[in-house]
């Protein structure tokens, strides 16, 4: 059962200037979606909970490990201006 739609005023409710090819062409898709959407919803249903993914999602945390720092002089060598042991950056505010 095709889905009756009037496209030029979606197209109007969107602000969309359309040519009557564009009408043509987009509606005839919307009607597709539409179509769609009808045949998904008529699917049973009944007994299954509603979900936001399809598969379950789960966390993957690691061990919290403690690890040896970074060395902060080596980094400032790296920098190309540094003042009492951090970076020096151009001033964005006046």
């Amino acid at each position: 059962m095709p889905v009756e739609i009037d496209i030029v005023k979606v197209a109007a409710l969107a602000r969309l200037a359309l040519t009557e090819e564009e009408l043509d062409t987009f509606g005839s898709q919307l009607g597709d979606i539409l179509e769609h959407a009808e045949r998904v919803q008529a699917l049973p249903t009944d007994g299954v909970p509603p979900t936001s993914h399809p598969l379950p999602m789960v966390n993957a945390f690691r061990e919290d490990v403690t690890a040896e720092c970074l060395d902060r002089e080596s980094f400032l060598r790296s920098a190309p201006d540094t003042a009492g042991g951090q970076f020096r950056v151009p001033r964005i505010l006046a």
